[in-house]
């Protein structure tokens, strides 16, 4: 046994401080890593709604019963489930999208869970469903999973009328 006094030093306590030291840096750059992700999250331009500001600001569907777009400017809408992996790879997609599109089109995310009377609303059977909404014409509901540049392609055909 090694005596543990001012003129020993025990290994195993300097190897055990190593051990802690390494935990504990290891957990410190988990926790920031996670805040950094969180905070992205937070300024994202994709934006959550509900039914109430659906009604707001999309389509007052329970007043008019014929569509009427509420906005200012295209839109898309992205109907999702959190437990849907496609819809975790389209997360991602659509908020690059969104930051691209700044001020040119909104980008709206929904909880079909949280949401279903718009789940219904747009018969949203499979998802993830994205709705691709002109300023002054019908939306256009897309199925499924779609690669950036095939969303973009729909986006200029659909909502700003071009082919691209």
């Amino acid at each position: 046994y090694l005596k543990t006094t001012n003129n020993y030093i025990n290994p195993l306590t300097n190897q055990q401080m190593k051990k802690s030291k390494f935990v504990f840096v290891l957990i410190l750059i988990v926790c920031m890593c996670m805040t950094a992700i969180a905070q992205k999250g937070k300024n994202s331009l994709v934006k959550q709604m509900t039914t109430n500001q659906f009604k707001a600001q999309i389509w007052n569907y329970s007043s008019d019963k014929e569509w009427k777009y509420l906005g200012n400017k295209p839109a898309i809408i992205d109907l999702y489930a959190d437990w849907c992996p496609p819809c975790r790879k389209l997360a991602p997609i659509l908020a690059e999208i969104a930051q691209e599109y700044a001020g040119k089109i909104d980008v709206f995310k929904i909880n079909v869970d949280n949401e279903p009377e718009l789940a219904q609303l747009f018969n949203a059977s499979s998802i993830p469903l994205m709705v691709f909404i002109p300023k002054d014409e019908k939306p256009t509901l897309i199925k499924g999973l779609r690669p950036k540049d095939q969303i973009e392609k729909i986006i200029n055909s659909v909502l700003f009328n071009t082919k691209k």
